[in-house]
């Protein structure tokens, strides 16, 4: 569910990249007009080049001045010219084994896997949570009766900044945006009935993401279930924060420790788990290009990558483990080149910069989630074939697993009938449109082999731009980030005003006097039921030990040792995920953005 929908102006899309048009020095699209043709050499090749001009002159270019256009200018969102055709002359001088390949070897252009879907279909993750941990874990038993095959769990904002349910911070905003986990005994109950060891977890939490692991493994360990046997992805993106979506709490280097420490956690003691979700999804939210989404995704990824190589771990074996988390757009065919543009760009980086031939390692696997920035109030049944139209464009990309928004939750918590539709999509795109049947099924287009080209060779641009700035951490630090996605934004909240962009529902094709349905209203009873169940469990246990735990935990943050372990160890004995996230405030601080 995503929590960030538009509700009355439309959605915050990202579209053309005007930044190369105005400042020289930066990279802008790669734009594939007909003075920006490859080079072609002799044969085939340049019959097809000759014939495309004749083409050009004899038959499109005496139609276009008969023909009204409807638009001025064809691009995508990321600013990438659209001629009207692309041929196969547009991909001359290219080797199509090295640069697309086959599925699953490198450079995994066309897929992760040889079979893809035709042997396993992506994984359908419906992401939920809300209130409190009981009503949560009724959602997740009714999505998998209804054929979901893993959890994702959404945590509410008190949570994602380190508050207990009853600070004064937490104040009418527990359960609101996600489920309110304070303790192990929130945990045991939101995973009530779930067996851990079949099914898989993911858990969108960064800044905290050390505890939620924690406790997660602390009920796997109190049910005598192997860590070893248990499987899943934390989030633990903590960089993405400081450029777009706001719930860190420390400084970036204090919560890059964090990071790599679950990194390493994991790799001796939970091998089974993903330990990182690199995130462009919330950057796209934000408003970035789905050029900048890939490059400022991938620039994270590098810099966790080097941060473990930094601390003297095995980079291979972390690489196994990474994972990425993209966003789904509108634009079909830009979306599909995107994911194939990712995955190419991303095995060439960790090869060329890390020597990583591990294939396993090269590879590019993802979640993908539609794009909740898309959603409209008005005239919510449309968000039906949006959201249709970007999960498709994920399966035909690659995607791992697939969340697919329900039409409602531009108004607010999607209820049990829209989240059954929303995952009905999923199920109907596997079994009933056939493009699950084959790998790779736009591959060879020649509109998505050359959006695929232009959008690696775009993102590559911004990379150097980043390697420059000394590599994405400084990059964050500088602002830099953020300021080119808030351009975007404000040149797409532009658009949308002007009428250049169409929204359907929004500023075209409206219903006047359309009642929009007010969205459910979340009384307070969720927020007073979680306070006096954490009263419950401070009053019950061993303070003493708690107290224990915590400076324990204090004197490993002020050391140089792995914060994981002391804090598995602190939640066992029913420490809050508060008192821990205060603990390691006195050592490390609040962040206090400076730009």
């Amino acid at each position: 569910m995503s929590r960030r929908s538009t509700a009355s102006t439309g959605p915050s899309r990202s579209t053309a990249g005007r930044r190369g048009a105005k400042k020289s020095a930066r990279p802008g699209p790669h734009p594939t007009r007909k003075t920006d043709r490859p080079k072609t050499g002799a044969g085939t090749n340049s019959h097809l080049e000759r014939e495309f001009q004749r083409w050009e002159r004899e038959t499109c270019g005496p139609a276009a001045k008969t023909v009204h256009s409807r638009r001025k200018k064809f691009t995508t969102s990321s600013g990438i010219d659209l001629p009207p055709l692309f041929d196969a002359s547009q991909r001359a001088g290219g080797d199509p084994v090295k640069d697309i390949g086959f599925p699953g070897e490198f450079p995994f252009t066309r897929g992760v896997h040889p079979s893809m879907y035709r042997s396993r279909l992506w994984t359908m993750r419906q992401y939920a949570g809300f209130g409190t941990a009981a009503e949560t874990n009724h959602r997740f038993h009714y999505l998998l009766e209804q054929g979901q095959m893993g959890l994702s769990v959404a945590f509410d904002l008190p949570t994602q900044m380190g508050y207990d349910s009853d600070h004064p911070r937490a104040q009418s905003e527990v359960g609101r945006a996600g489920v309110a986990i304070d303790t192990m005994a929130d945990m045991k109950m939101l995973l009530d009935g779930i067996p851990l060891d079949k099914v898989s977890t993911s858990m969108t939490i960064n800044a905290t993401a050390p505890i939620l692991l924690a406790l997660y493994c602390g009920v796997a360990r109190e049910r005598g279930i192997s860590l070893k046997k248990i499987s899943g992805t934390v989030q633990n993106d903590v960089l993405k924060e400081y450029s777009a979506r706001g719930t860190y709490i420390y400084p970036p280097a204090a919560s890059l420790r964090l990071a790599i420490d679950v990194m390493a956690f994991c790799q001796e003691q939970v091998p089974r788990w993903n330990t990182i979700s690199v995130s462009g999804y919330h950057m796209r939210e934000a408003g970035c290009t789905a050029v900048q989404e890939v490059a400022f995704t991938l620039a994270d990824g590098v810099a966790y990558l080097e941060a473990a190589r930094q601390r003297g771990l095995n980079v291979e074996k972390i690489a196994r483990r990474v994972s990425f988390f993209f966003n789904v757009h509108n634009n079909f065919l830009e979306e599909v080149a995107k994911f194939r543009a990712a995955r190419r760009l991303w095995a060439r980086l960790v090869r060329e910069r890390f020597d990583i031939r591990d294939p396993r390692a090269q590879s590019l696997r993802f979640h993908a989630q539609t794009a909740g920035s898309t959603l409209t109030a008005q005239q919510p049944d449309n968000n039906v074939v949006r959201v249709a139209l970007q999960a498709l464009a994920a399966v035909c990309g690659g995607t791992q697993s697939l969340h697919t928004n329900s039409l409602d939750e531009a108004l607010g918590l999607p209820t049990e009938r829209t989240v059954s539709i929303a995952l009905r999509t999923q199920q109907i795109i596997a079994h009933e449109s056939g493009v699950a049947d084959v790998v790779d099924p736009l591959g060879g287009s020649y509109a998505v082999e050359r959006l695929t080209d232009s959008i690696e060779e775009a993102a590559r641009d911004y990379l150097r731009r980043i390697d420059e700035m000394g590599g994405a951490v400084a990059a964050i630090e500088s602002g830099f980030f953020q300021k080119e996605i808030q351009e975007v934004a404000y040149q797409t909240q532009q658009d949308l005003e002007r009428n250049e962009q169409v929204i359907v529902g929004v500023n075209r094709f409206r219903v006047e006097g359309e009642k929009v349905d007010a969205p459910p209203v979340m009384g307070m009873e969720p927020e007073r039921e979680q306070a006096r169940r954490l009263a419950e469990v401070k009053s019950s246990r061993d303070n003493g030990k708690v107290r224990e735990k915590l400076s324990a935990l204090e004197k490993t943050a002020k050391g140089s040792g792995n914060l994981v372990p002391p804090i598995l160890a602190a939640v066992e004995v029913y420490a809050t995920l508060g008192e821990i996230s205060e603990a390691l405030r006195g050592v490390f601080g609040q962040y206090q953005p400076s730009f």
